[in-house]
């Protein structure tokens, strides 16, 4: 089925803030299995652990990365741009990731691309239009979306303004996570304004078949059909352009844990991730 030493295998991993512990889990189960992609690739929450995974420390980063962040989630006058800030800085991974000899990194991200969604995405209007957002996603409407932004996907390979080296990483990183709704500190990258990437991109497994590879391994943070975007207009396929997109996705919701977007216990989080290592050896072994 999976073809461990394939010249062509990316690994994507889905968005889903700490829903995304499932994800690092199942990373930690493929890295002990000796499955080894050529390329890896990341939405929002799954940046950090993704970028260990390149580096063959998914498994070093563990569950210590999500529990980082609950402990700063229970500070007083702390939200989650402070959280994912934090981790950004305690965990960013080492210039290593950069190297040619290191498996090709990419983090999808969502471009604003009109001077009035800038305005409001960066502005005091940010809360408001992320919720208004959300309310728009259960109605599985992308009318805003198609308008004013563009899925911007960098890479450690790529050239021009979507190349991906050690300067930007952080930048790229906070700018990959930025739900408007809960997120105050605005993103940036360079001077252009961008958002989260589940706006445009759940999970970058399809655009790692656009970058030329024939097998993805896509990790979804939820169980039911995997959307390519929040909106839920289209799913990931598990074929696209002839290429093989074997889907790896939790049997519960995380949040049957006790783990949800922006709300989490210690038990929940150890739970979530176990159960991530367990999907990924059962995937191994089918």
């Amino acid at each position: 089925m999976l073809r461990e030493n394939s010249k062509s295998l990316a690994i994507a991993c889905a968005s889903g803030s700490f829903k995304g512990a499932f994800a690092h889990g199942v990373l930690s189960a493929l890295e002990a299995a000796g499955v080894r992609a050529d390329a890896y690739a990341a939405a929002s929450s799954s940046v950090i652990p993704t970028a260990w995974a390149a580096l063959g420390k998914a498994t070093e980063l563990g569950v210590d990365y999500w529990l980082a962040g609950l402990q700063v989630l229970k500070q007083p006058n702390v939200g989650m741009s402070q959280i994912v800030l934090g981790g950004i800085a305690h965990f960013s991974p080492n210039k290593q990731l950069f190297e040619p000899e290191t498996p090709e990194y990419f983090v999808a991200t969502s471009a604003v691309s009109t001077p009035e969604a800038a305005s409001e995405t960066q502005g005091e209007k940010a809360r408001r239009l992320g919720r208004r957002l959300l309310v728009s996603a259960g109605k599985k409407d992308r009318s805003w979306v198609d308008e004013h932004l563009q899925l911007a996907v960098f890479g450690t390979k790529l050239g021009g303004e979507l190349h991906l080296d050690a300067s930007s990483f952080d930048e790229v990183a906070y700018a990959s996570s930025r739900m408007l709704h809960a997120w105050d500190i605005p993103a940036w990258i360079g001077t252009k304004p961008y958002i989260d990437a589940s706006y445009t991109c759940l999970c970058p497994a399809m655009e790692m078949v656009e970058q030329g590879y024939q097998e993805v391994v896509a990790i979804a943070n939820e169980p039911g059909t995997f959307y390519q975007d929040m909106f839920q207009l289209e799913a990931i396929p598990d074929s696209y352009k002839g290429a093989s997109i074997h889907i790896i996705q939790p049997d519960v919701d995380p949040k049957e844990f006790g783990v949800n977007f922006t709300d989490a216990t210690e038990e929940g989080l150890f739970a979530v991730y176990r159960h991530g290592e367990e999907k990924g050896r059962e995937f191994i072994n089918r």
